[in-house]
């Protein structure tokens, strides 16, 4: 039988320090990362947690599933970047500490969209934002420079500031097949011995590959 690739690996590509699986690498409580997913950074991939995910002060999560591809540069805006502006200032005078430390019930209970949520399956270009809250679909693909400010569908496309969707990859009717498909739930074996088929297969061929129970 084939072997599957090494999940544990921090480094899956030899030679390429600037590639990181990032489920080994995380150890924060606030973020949970399926397998395979990777970064590519050309400067410090591993840093991923302090540079890339950004006012994470909790309690809200970042969940990222299986198999995403995330490249160079992004960056997800978690809730604790919120600023009151119920006021004549935004700033958050409480935060700088001294006697304006008093006044921290005024930062707490601002608005949260709760937890932001990528499906598995996820492919984001270079340089994308996402912003708190945000739910990405399954196999969804973010553009190059994309400001994610919404819910993005399964497979859907999009691009742009604010990110607008462009297209969907599959129609409505092929898309439920695929979910219920859900390759990337596979065993590793099954899916290896697959693997033509999950990159180029039809989606008529990926349901004729899946494992029979």
């Amino acid at each position: 039988m084939p072997v599957p690739a090494d999940p544990t690996v921090l480094h899956p590509m030899p030679g390429q320090p600037r590639v990181v699986l990032l489920k080994p690498l995380v150890t924060s409580p606030l973020i949970e990362v399926g397998e395979y997913s990777y970064y590519d950074d050309p400067d410090d991939p591993t840093a991923f947690e302090t540079r890339n995910v950004l006012y994470h002060y909790g309690p809200e999560k970042l969940v990222i599933g299986k198999f995403c591809a995330l490249g160079t540069g992004v960056r997800f805006l978690m809730n604790g970047a919120n600023h009151r502006m119920d006021g004549p200032s935004t700033f958050p005078f409480p935060a700088m500490g001294g006697a304006w430390a008093e006044h921290f019930d005024l930062l707490t209970g601002l608005p949260s969209r709760g937890d932001t949520v990528v499906g598995n399956d996820v492919w984001f270009g270079h340089g994308t934002t996402v912003l708190p809250g945000v739910r990405i679909g399954h196999g969804a693909i973010i553009g190059s420079g994309a400001v994610v400010t919404q819910d993005v569908p399964d497979y859907g496309i999009v691009g742009g500031n604010p990110a607008r969707l462009l297209r969907t990859r599959y129609s409505p009717e092929e898309v439920a097949r695929l979910l219920a498909v859900a390759w990337w739930d596979w065993p590793a074996e099954h899916l290896t011995a697959q693997l033509r088929t999950v990159m180029s297969g039809s989606v008529a061929e990926l349901e004729a590959a899946a494992p029979r129970t």
